[in-house]
């Protein structure tokens, strides 16, 4: 199963280890799931994980965290992507998510802002897109 996971997922399952974004996180360092990556989506990770007051949060160290990112672009399906796809979203920062999920065939658009993902104008998205705890949720149903 592939999925594409948003920043905001990724944050919260540094941030705590008892919701099902730390499982979703667990579930793709183990195998479990494959990841959809893109360049931008790894420059995004990067950025947001790395600023000063997300830092304080987590409590990582710049270190740590090009650990944590260069984990999941090695164990991710890297994806190049060679059009733009335009689905004009209120934060144009989570276009690329959409373009990532798109171009992987992607099952699951995952992240926990999902009114952000459903007003574009792409209407027959090819992935479903769910919060961490739905997919989760879905997950364990599955085993």
């Amino acid at each position: 199963m592939i999925i594409t996971i948003d920043t905001n997922v990724v944050l919260a399952g540094l941030l705590s280890q008892n919701g099902a974004s730390h499982q979703i996180l667990k579930l793709v360092t183990e195998e479990k799931l494959q990841l959809a990556l893109t360049t931008p989506i790894v420059f995004e990770y990067d950025d947001v994980l790395n600023r000063p007051e997300i830092m304080k949060m987590h409590g990582l160290v710049a270190d740590q965290i090009k650990d944590i990112i260069d984990l999941l672009v090695l164990l991710a399906d890297k994806y190049s992507v060679f059009y733009r796809l335009r689905p004009n979203l209120i934060d144009e920062n989570d276009n690329l998510f959409i373009e990532c999920a798109f171009t992987s065939n992607s099952n699951y658009l995952i992240t926990s802002n999902i009114k952000d993902f459903t007003q574009n104008e792409l209407k027959h998205n090819p992935f479903v897109v769910v919060t961490p705890r739905e997919f989760y949720q879905q997950w364990r149903a599955l085993k």
